[in-house]
């Protein structure tokens, strides 16, 4: 069911906004190359805790992934794009880190994600996690009252298309509120004028994520994690946002905080 919140719900929806804003700031500052993937997960559970906020990844289990997902925030590195399960690995001198984070405060979530590589760029991977950015960006734009869903779709594929990406559109965006994921499905390719009209009080979270040199995707072992068929490297860039008479409003925006 696709749920419209009044503008004191939205007011109620930034402190968790502002907090995932916060938390991603905060580990994109401190990890670097020798951080472990399982020493990021404690981090932001201890601000979690902190905060008072609750983890909505922690018990999660949809019906793709193999068991509840156990940790609090998803690290994928390199090839691993989407729902990387947090494990063993220490961070090595140009890993490419894509940062998942959703939690829950006083009832209402916000969802965010950023990538960044530690130690040496290649210009490769920042032209990638440049054009996640930008795509996020023409999404936001065109979220608008009035518009439909196939418009912010169009808007992420055209971004990706000219910097010579491929789509998958398996995974994409969201709505978002009470739980993690409802509905509508924001796919991150779609024809301009077509699905669900965008209102007032819609609240979404958009996520484009492309693969250097694929579409297709495959699951590790441990029943989670999303890498490249192909082994390329993957960046996903998301953002939790409110539509409104007066044009979107990005809860998780970590710019607005000064913070980016």
């Amino acid at each position: 069911m696709i749920e419209l919140r009044t503008p004191a719900e939205i007011d109620a929806m930034r402190p968790a906004g502002r907090f995932v804003a916060e938390t991603l700031a905060t580990l994109r500052d401190e990890v670097t190359v020798g951080t472990n993937l399982l020493a990021i997960d404690r981090r932001a559970h201890d601000l979690i805790r902190k905060a008072g906020a609750t983890s909505c990844y922690i018990d999660y289990h949809p019906s793709f992934g193999a068991m509840p997902f156990g940790k609090v925030i998803c690290t994928s590195v390199n090839d691993a794009v989407l729902h990387g399960l947090p494990f063993d690995y220490a961070l090595r001198d140009g890993d490419l880190v894509s940062l998942d984070f959703a939690v829950s405060i006083d009832g209402w979530v916000a969802d965010s994600a950023v990538s960044f590589v530690v130690g040496t760029p290649r210009d490769e991977d920042l032209t990638l996690i440049d054009t996640t950015e930008r795509a996020l960006a023409a999404a936001i734009g065109a979220a608008t009252v009035g518009a439909r869903v196939g418009d912010i779709s169009h808007a992420v594929a055209q971004v990706a298309r000219a910097d010579g990406y491929s789509i998958n559109t398996d995974f994409g965006g969201h709505g978002v509120g009470r739980e993690m994921h409802g509905d509508p499905h924001v796919p991150n390719d779609g024809k301009p004028g077509r699905g669900f009209p965008l209102r007032a009080g819609l609240i979404l979270a958009l996520e484009p994520w492309f693969l250097a040199t694929t579409d297709k995707l495959i699951t590790d072992a441990d029943g989670w994690t999303l890498r490249s068929a192909d082994g390329s490297r993957g960046a996903h860039s998301e953002h939790t946002i409110a539509i409104t008479d007066e044009g979107p409003i990005v809860l998780t925006d970590r710019a607005f905080l000064g913070i980016d």
